[in-house]
């Protein structure tokens, strides 16, 4: 994991009453975090997901997923290490309101 990965990891997501996964398969792809009760992919994102080829392979993986009935959830590193309480709020949000 990287260092936003393990930052949003260990101060969010492990406390979660819900299975997150991380590093999970889905197809032939890796994402970073996945929570199947909820069918929710949260990506972070370097800087190299903001260059032509990061975004345009972004985009087939993402509509992947959306073929699966996933919802992808993407934050830049810096949201991550910036703004940790509104993607936190961001995230439970697309939860329903059920945790």
């Amino acid at each position: 994991m990287t260092k936003e990965e393990r930052h949003l990891w260990y101060d969010f997501l492990k406390q979660l009453s819900l299975n997150v996964h991380r590093q999970k398969i889905i197809g032939k792809y890796i994402v970073d975090f996945y929570i199947a009760s909820k069918k929710i992919v949260i990506e972070i994102d370097g800087t190299q997901h903001f260059e032509k080829e990061g975004i345009i392979s972004d985009t087939v993986r993402d509509e992947y997923l959306k073929s699966l009935n996933i919802k992808v959830l993407r934050y830049s590193n810096y949201d991550i290490n910036n703004n940790l309480e509104s993607v936190c709020e961001d995230i439970l949000k697309n939860f329903d309101g059920n945790v």
